[in-house]
């Protein structure tokens, strides 16, 4: 038996920490409201004019409110804003949904589709119909005639919200489209030319990379970026933030490398150290669960090069460390991860013979998705499967600036304001918490800490007894899919009928929750998974009817008669019972499963069921819990139950959220450098591509790489007898394809000075490219022109991509130089893109002096590169994968002394320059203007 003991709270103290700010908080909002109360009363103003217009609204017959959109249209072209339009139009949207969907928008559904149009983001409840609110927005936002995106976690609820509300939307003559995976490219390019076109957030961002990647406009999906609704925002910029999107192909095969590496590993032992420094257990890496690391000591290089050498992968007396063998070495951490920090049903599944990777935060599947820098392939060799090829990146993006190219951004979901600061901060959008249409009538228990699992799990089978015995409804919300399946056997012990709703059984998710919410219904649900789909108290009488062919209308009135008589019996049980068996290390997503329970007004109640062997407590709350508890006498089969025990395990989440936050802002960091030249790049291929001809281009390369050829060889200001003649006839040849007699031309005339040399050279070189054009014929190389400095830039690029992936990877290493790591990648990325730049021009300009141009149709030569890009386009794999050398902060988890790092000024090696003195690079420029603009 399970007893909850009550404590006083003087004996608490050690987890509450009062800041005296907080006494002065109740009186100013007394005094002048929240800021939130004082936007809601701003909108409710509109509200009343929305509301004024509903009896002229319903005096409109069909037509006359369909001819409101064209009427709409034309007063936008006459310089009307959407601004003006909005309550008018809202009023439009809401006479067209009790119309056609038989739903009224509420008062406070109104503020929230003005939240929305105003880019910001809505916080409702469960079951306050977010579905419904963004067709206010996105129908006043679609007048514009620039599409509107509406983005949503998954593809199922992508589709079922887009036919959910397309009648409404066709009523008011708009058209909707649906973007999806494998999509035929007609088929996805007349979605994008929709009004409103839904999708998922993954989708929007790999055709915004494919765009990027193509040969012609015409092959080009995406319209400009204009307004996007985020359906379960946070999800979406908050969770996966974390990771970018990443377009790769396929590299060399090193499958035999990963199986013989396999081996090795399980030879490594764990070495564990106490508090002290006492060893424990000697070994030979150290495992960190907070960021997740994996760290080889000086003993475990030894052994593994001793290894390595033993099975001939290493040569007799080399290091693993050697410039050559860092290839190696990364082999070898990506099986010590896949080892030691993922395991199968937690992190992964394995289905049809594949890992397939679990979603952390929802619990789902994300097939397809695969982890980057050999850790995928070395988790195949794990588990002993086909290791498919590596990848290498074609092209990526994040989350964070992918979707801050859109003109207006806004969002809704359950939970944001737990990270307001977050979304302010990183996207510039603002929480609106809008209130309730009814008052929320769950109950939220206190939790329950036990000393171990399997105590805690008891106290939940007791509890879900309890609950069945009232008949009320009961989801059981677990961290993991080895969590739910664990439960399943303990019930499945005890005699139990339920449900398990994980990854692996995602197919049946809409099914399971449909009939959740019936009396006695037990459903153990994977962290979010079903998130999107309400849980109806009585079950889902629609589900049902739909599952009967043909119903007659005697049937669907028997089916929800039914349905109320098991409605109004949950409600007197007590409504739905929401057991949480840990918590997660996020409060927002503890608030999700909180928010399954008391839609609407409904009853319910939730309660989270904890041990000190949970991940959560172990890693962050163990000791000082564990000592208290200890001091108030703990038995066994005894909990822990008090408010303030409950504030010292949120603020162990609040450090975990900090901790994540620091992450994700320092991959926006990094990315915005990249984001920049991604940007340079991107505006580049489009200038390419729009134009018909690009012979200027073509010129401006010639001239500046023939200066940059000639400055090699003759220096500037320098004398005649410096000059390397000899180097630059070779370097002509080399880049330009011509033989220039040099030394002739200057031992025939005395008067051939650096300038008018320059200028003779240039002459000489476009007369051969005159001779060249004359040969192949204007247009034939007017379009391969185009193509080649496409192809240039695309595989300059790709490689440019792979370097700054490494650069990036090791750049925390500078922090031991007491160097600024940040600011070394900034200064170091500058040069390197500076270098990318430069060697597209010399390149482009190489390849169109060299090649011998056939006189063929252009389209011939445009349709061979196309299909070209197309063989690419089937190798390509799409992944979300771990940003390599961002799982943490990097000065302070690579163990450098944060306190150090901070109070040290980094040591810069360049000599102090005047902003307006010569760059110390040699390149000409002002220091302002060129290393100096990224101190």
């Amino acid at each position: 038996m399970r007893a909850a003991r009550a404590t006083h709270g003087a004996a608490l103290h050690p987890f509450s920490v009062e800041d005296p700010a907080d006494m002065f908080a109740p009186l100013l909002k007394k005094l002048f409201g929240s800021k939130n109360e004082r936007e809601v009363k701003r909108m409710l103003k509109t509200v009343q004019i929305v509301n004024a217009f509903e009896e002229q609204m319903v005096a409109l017959s069909d037509d006359q409110l369909r001819a409101k959109t064209a009427e709409f249209k034309d007063r936008i072209a006459k310089g009307e804003t959407l601004d003006q339009l909005l309550p008018e139009a809202f009023a439009v949207a809401r006479e067209a949904g009790k119309r056609v969907m038989g739903m009224r928008h509420f008062d406070v559904q109104l503020i929230g589709g003005m939240t929305l149009h105003e880019g910001k983001i809505a916080e409702m409840r469960t079951g306050e119909g977010k579905t419904l609110v963004a067709t206010l927005g996105v129908y006043l936002n679609a007048l514009s005639g620039k599409g509107v995106h509406v983005v949503t976690v998954n593809d199922y609820l992508a589709r079922r919200d887009a036919n959910w509300m397309r009648p409404l939307y066709e009523f008011l003559g708009l058209t909707v489209g649906v973007v999806t995976p494998f999509q035929p490219p007609e088929e996805k390019r007349a979605a994008y030319a929709a009004d409103i076109t839904y999708g998922t957030n993954n989708e929007f961002g790999f055709d915004y990379l494919r765009d990027n990647m193509a040969f012609s406009l015409e092959e080009k999906f995406q319209r400009e970026l204009n307004f996007a609704v985020i359906d379960e925002v946070d999800s979406i910029l908050i969770d996966e933030a974390r990771t970018p999107l990443i377009i790769s192909g396929q590299a060399e095969d090193s499958s035999k490398l990963y199986m013989e590496i396999n081996k090795l590993i399980p030879q490594l032992k764990l070495h564990v150290e106490e508090v002290e420094g006492q060893v424990t257990q000697a070994g030979h890496f150290t495992v960190d669960e907070k960021t997740r690391q994996v760290e080889l000591n000086e003993a475990g290089h030894q052994y593994i090069e001793e290894m390595l050498t033993r099975v001939g992968l290493l040569a007799e007396g080399e290091s693993l460390y050697s410039a050559h063998n860092l290839g190696l070495l990364t082999h070898v951490y990506a099986g010590l991860r896949a080892h030691k920090l993922f395991h199968r049903n937690v992190e992964y599944i394995v289905q049809d013979g594949q890992v397939v990777l679990v979603d952390e935060h929802t619990g789902r599947t994300m097939p397809g998705r695969r982890l980057s820098e050999g850790l995928h392939q070395a988790i195949e060799a794990k588990e002993g499967l086909n290791i498919q090829a590596e990848s290498q990146t074609l092209a990526s993006t994040t989350f964070q600036n992918y979707f801050r190219l859109y003109n207006k951004l806004s969002g809704m979901t359950g939970t944001a304001d737990t990270e307001a600061f977050e979304f302010h901060q990183i996207y510039g959008l603002q929480v609106v918490v809008i209130p309730t249409n009814k008052p929320l009538a769950r109950k939220d228990y206190n939790d329950l800490v036990f000393l171990t699992a399997e105590e805690k799990y008891a106290a939940i089978i007791n509890d879900i007894k309890d609950g069945m015995a009232q008949g009320r409804p009961i989801l059981v919300g677990t961290a993991t899919i080895e969590t739910s399946e664990h439960m399943s056997a303990l019930l499945n012990k005890e005699g139990i009928e339920h449900k398990v709703l994980n990854a692996k059984f995602h197919e049946k998710e809409a099914e399971i929750i449909a009939q959740a919410g019936r009396p006695g219904a037990l459903t153990i649900a994977t962290n979010m998974a079903g998130r999107g789909t309400d849980i109806l108290l009585g079950g889902n009488w629609e589900v049902e009817v739909a599952s009967l062919e043909n119903p007659t209308p005697e049937q669907i009135a028997q089916i929800k008669a039914d349905w109320q008589k098991r409605h109004q019996q949950v409600l007197e049980s007590g409504g739905l019972q929401v057991i949480a068996s840990e918590r997660h290390e996020s409060r927002r997503i503890d608030n999700q499963l909180r928010g399954r329970a008391g839609r609407q007004g409904d009853a319910g109640s939730s309660r989270f069921y904890l041990s000190l062997e949970d991940s959560l407590m172990r890693i962050f709350a163990s000791d000082r819990v564990k000592n208290f508890m200890k001091a108030l006498g703990m038995q066994p089969g005894e909990a822990i139950e008090h408010r303030m025990v409950t504030n010292a395990i949120e603020k162990a989440q609040r450090k975990v959220e900090g901790r994540n936050f620091d992450i994700r802002k320092q991959l926006l960091e990094f990315d915005d450098v990249n984001n920049e030249q991604r940007k340079v790049i991107y505006h580049m291929r489009n200038s390419l591509l729009a134009a018909d001809n690009i012979g200027d281009t073509i010129a401006d390369f010639r001239q500046e790489v023939l200066d940059a050829t000639v400055s090699a060889h003759i220096p500037p200001q320098s004398l005649p007898e410096q000059w390397d003649i000899a180097g630059l006839e070779a370097a002509l040849r080399s880049d330009f394809g011509v033989s220039l007699p040099i030394q002739q031309w200057l031992d025939e005339d005395d008067h051939l000075y650096e300038e008018t040399l320059r200028e003779k050279l240039l002459a000489e070189l476009i007369a051969a490219y005159n001779e060249k054009e004359d040969q192949a014929g204007a247009e034939a190389l007017r379009s391969f022109e185009k193509q080649i400095v496409l192809r240039v830039l695309d595989d300059l690029w790709k490689d440019h991509l792979s370097t700054m992936d490494h650069l990036r990877h090791g750049i925390h290493l500078r922090g031991y130089a007491q160097k600024n790591p940040k600011q070394e990648y900034k200064r170091e990325s500058f040069t390197l893109f500076s270098e990318l730049l430069d060697s597209i021009k010399r390149d482009s300009i190489r390849v169109l002096s060299h090649v011998q141009v056939r006189r063929e149709d252009p389209a011939e030569e445009e349709a061979r590169l196309r299909q070209e890009a197309e063989a690419l386009a089937a190798r390509m794999q799409f992944e979300h994968a771990e940003a390599p050398g961002l799982e943490v902060t990097q000065a302070q988890e690579e163990g450098v002394d944060v306190d150090v790092a901070l109070a040290t000024a980094p040591v810069r090696n360049e000599q102090k320059l005047g902003r307006n003195e010569l760059c110390y690079c040699g390149s000409g420029k002002k220091y302002k203007h060129c290393h100096g603009q990224i101190q």
